[in-house]
């Protein structure tokens, strides 16, 4: 077995010692629920660990809109798609985990359910899918944008600047995401899924800093990961806040409006830097990156070995990284 210590050492953003040699491998991945899925190209595995203890692994493609329609492939503008698209396989992939830990005990179903099953039948999933899209993107829109915008129009009549003002509405939603993640973090299940979530990084940097996929090293490696989604919503935050600085509007609903059609402009800078901070290792984009992989701490957890095993077992089934060791680290 290759040297523990010396791996330790040079895994990415790790507690001790230098940083290895970062190198991008485009594979990514999320945690579901008891289990994690893995993406590399239009390749996808979602592994999951069932009740009985025993590894489920679905293995199926997925053609990104950006690859579909050509322009929704251009700078500034793939974001918002490549946002969509994770939105799509997460709801596929947690509805295939999620398929394992049903009660077994069957309930009569209420009037609505007999409705709609009656109704749609075997389409009634393909419906409620993009219905639940729909209304995550909704809530979150008034959680996230509308709330802070409330809040902070409390305080307007104290405060004389527009741009003082867009900086206070900006740490409202900050503190507001912030104390979501905080409470939803003390869930059984959600505290687990970060597990996952740990293990899926791990994963990803074990490989990408040269390391052949093992438990031990897998274990070694950091759990914090710079294009994770975590950072890209911080990172959409922090941007909104410049956004907003700049755009002047007057009154409340007109100000509404702006930060809903400014959305998909800030996820598309956000976006490019997540994209630019994935594939580069230099100082300035890793201090740029901090806030991000200090949320992250809130997001992801240390895995058991078992949660390990079944983020290797994803990984595996859509990637090659002995292949990748071989071509990216010859002298490893």
């Amino acid at each position: 077995m290759l040297n523990l210590f010396f791996r330790y050492r040079n895994s990415s953003f790790g507690s001790q010692g230098k940083r290895g040699i970062m190198k991008y491998s485009g594979i990514g991945g999320q945690a579901v629920i008891e289990g994690i899925m893995m993406k590399n190209k239009q390749e996808y595995a979602t592994a999951v660990r069932k009740p009985d203890g025993e590894i489920e692994v679905k293995k199926d493609t997925y053609v990104s809109l950006t690859e579909k329609v050509p322009c929704f492939s251009l700078p500034f503008i793939r974001g918002v798609f490549n946002f969509a698209d994770s939105m799509i396989l997460g709801m596929r992939t947690l509805t295939f985990s999620a398929g394992f830990f049903e009660d077994d005990v069957e309930e009569e179903p209420g009037r609505l359910e007999k409705w709609l099953d009656d109704r749609f039948g075997e389409k009634l999933e393909k419906i409620l899918m993009p219905m639940v899209m729909v209304f995550s993107v909704i809530a979150a829109i008034v959680i996230f944008m509308v709330l802070p915008l409330g809040i902070s129009s409390l305080v307007r009549p104290l405060v004389a600047s527009d741009t003082l003002m867009a900086f206070i509405e900006g740490i409202i939603r900050l503190a507001i995401f912030i104390g979501y993640i905080k409470v939803i973090s003390n869930m059984e299940d959600i505290r687990r899924t970060f597990m996952y979530h740990g293990a899926e990084h791990k994963c990803i940097n074990c490989i990408e800093h040269g390391m052949e996929l093992t438990v031990e090293n897998v274990r070694a490696s950091s759990k914090q990961h710079k294009r994770c989604g975590t950072s890209f919503l911080i990172i959409v935050m922090l941007i909104s806040i410049l956004f907003f600085m700049a755009v002047r509007v007057e009154g409340f609903w007109p100000r509404v409006i702006s930060r809903i059609v400014l959305i998909p402009v800030i996820a598309g800078v956000s976006y490019e830097f997540l994209r630019l901070a994935g594939r580069s290792d230099s100082r300035v984009i890793n201090i740029l990156s901090k806030p991000g992989l200090w949320m992250q701490n809130m997001t992801t957890k240390e895995p058991d070995d078992s949660m390990i095993e079944v983020a290797i077992t994803a990984v595996e089934a859509v990637f090659d990284w002995k292949t990748y060791l071989k071509e990216n680290f010859p002298a490893k």
